[in-house]
C-alpha cells in the first residue's frame, strides 16, 4: 500500500484518551499501511509526554509511543521541499493578516509535499493553508 494520510497529533493520541472515539480507532485500524505522521507530530507527542511527572500515565504514553507508534507508523521529515512550501504559505498568510502557528504550518507542509491528506480533529487550525486536503475521522 502507499501512504494516503498524515495524522495530526490529536489523532495519534486519540487511543490514549480515557474514552477514545471508536470512529477514529476504526479508521486507524482500517488504514494501517496508509498512515504516517510528521516529525513535528513525533516531537509534540514526546514533548507532551516529557512534561508529565513520572507516573503510570506517563509510562503508558511512553510504551504507546515506543511500541505502537514508532513500530508501526512511518515518520516523515520536514525537508527542503516542505520548508519552501511552508515559507510561501507563511508569507501569504502574513500578508493577509492571518499568521498560522509555526508547527501547524510544518505539519501542513509535510502533508502537501508528500501528496497526503491531513487527518485532524481541529480543521480550523489548518483551513487557511492552500492546496491542503483535510479529513476529519470523527
Amino acid at each position: 500500500m502507499t501512504l494516503r494520510y498524515l495524522l495530526d497529533t490529536n489523532v495519534v493520541s486519540e487511543p490514549l484518551r480515557s474514552v477514545p472515539s471508536q470512529e477514529v480507532l476504526h479508521h486507524m485500524r482500517e488504514h494501517p499501511t496508509e498512515i504516517a505522521i510528521a516529525s513535528v507530530v513525533w516531537n509534540e507527542l514526546w514533548y507532551g509526554c516529557y512534561r508529565l511527572p513520572r507516573s503510570r500515565k506517563r509510562a503508558v504514553i511512553e510504551t504507546y509511543l515506543k511500541d505502537v507508534v514508532a513500530q508501526s507508523i512511518p515518520i516523515l521529515s520536514y525537508d527542503r521541499r516542505a520548508a519552501l512550501w511552508h515559507a510561501e504559505q507563511r508569507a501569504r498568510l502574513a500578508q493577509v493578516g492571518r499568521p498560522a502557528p509555526f508547527a501547524d504550518g510544518q505539519i501542513a507542509a509535510i502533508a502537501v509535499t508528500n501528496g497526503l491528506s491531513l487527518v485532524t480533529l481541529n480543521r480550523d487550525d489548518y483551513i487557511a493553508f492552500q492546496d491542503l486536503r483535510l479529513e476529519d475521522w470523527l
